[in-house]
């Protein structure tokens, strides 16, 4: 379809419908279509449509503006925990009849250690208080990586992270304490609740043009030859007849 005959705002869902981007898997492009908004960090919403003027006491319309949130290509190689940078204006020498002048206020960033008992590994992260404040809610680091949604998340590294986690735990892989295998069979029954299947886990995480690559390399794989199929047929026929003579 021409792109000119629709609306600009329509084409990365054309584009999805069209190519290589239509074979994706659907539960792929299921996730991509995903507008869930991402819990509110940087505001609060009123909770409510309507309220009452205090002065006037008459019915007002209440309407939730979200604050725009840009962030950095440093927030994928982190867990900033929906925190970014929130641009605006203040005033010089906080005088209101003076000149607005541009400011950005940026998160306040820290390195820790945290431990992933599904991979068996020490990761130092940059993270802010406020996923300290999350690992802690979720109690562990495993369960914030794999309760988290993408739209919370905001990070590359995050989903890197799932996809690799949901990956051993469908795998169930041996590799995991192995010569502790009562420990490795308690790992997986604990995190058990987010197991997906290997085919589905193949894909968290993934971006668009990273699914791209991943499907083009896989319907590049060259099938097997007839000319083969039909030898191993008759090979075997001729040995189930031989067997039958004898």
């Amino acid at each position: 379809m021409p792109l000119h005959r629709v609306p600009p705002r329509l084409w990365a869902a054309l584009r999805l419908r069209e190519g290589i981007c239509a074979r994706l898997p659907q539960h792929y492009l299921a996730s991509l279509e995903d507008d869930t908004p991402p819990t509110p960090v940087h505001w609060r919403p009123h909770g409510q449509r309507y309220r009452r003027n205090p002065r006037t006491g008459a019915r007002e319309r209440v309407q939730d503006v979200p604050v725009p949130v840009y962030f950095p290509p440093a927030a994928n190689e982190g867990l900033w925990g929906g925190e970014g940078w929130v641009r605006g204006f203040r005033y010089a020498r906080n005088d209101k009849l003076s000149t607005r002048l541009p400011k950005t206020w940026k998160p306040q960033l820290f390195r820790r250690q945290f431990y992933s008992e599904i991979l068996d590994a020490t990761l130092t992260i940059t993270v802010t208080m406020r996923t300290l404040d999350l690992i802690d809610a979720a109690f562990g680091f495993d369960f914030y990586i794999l309760k988290t949604p993408k739209a919370d998340m905001c990070s590359k590294l995050g989903m890197d992270l799932k996809r690799t986690m949901l990956l051993r735990l469908a795998r169930r892989d041996p590799s995991l304490h192995p010569n502790d295998p009562a420990k490795r069979e308690a790992i997986y029954d604990k995190y058990k609740e987010f197991v997906i299947p290997e085919e589905e886990a193949e894909w968290v995480g993934l971006s668009l043009i990273e699914a791209i690559e991943k499907q083009r390399l896989l319907e590049k794989k060259d099938p097997v030859p007839l000319f083969k199929v039909y030898a191993e047929e008759l090979v075997n026929r001729l040995k189930e007849q031989a067997a039958q003579k004898q």
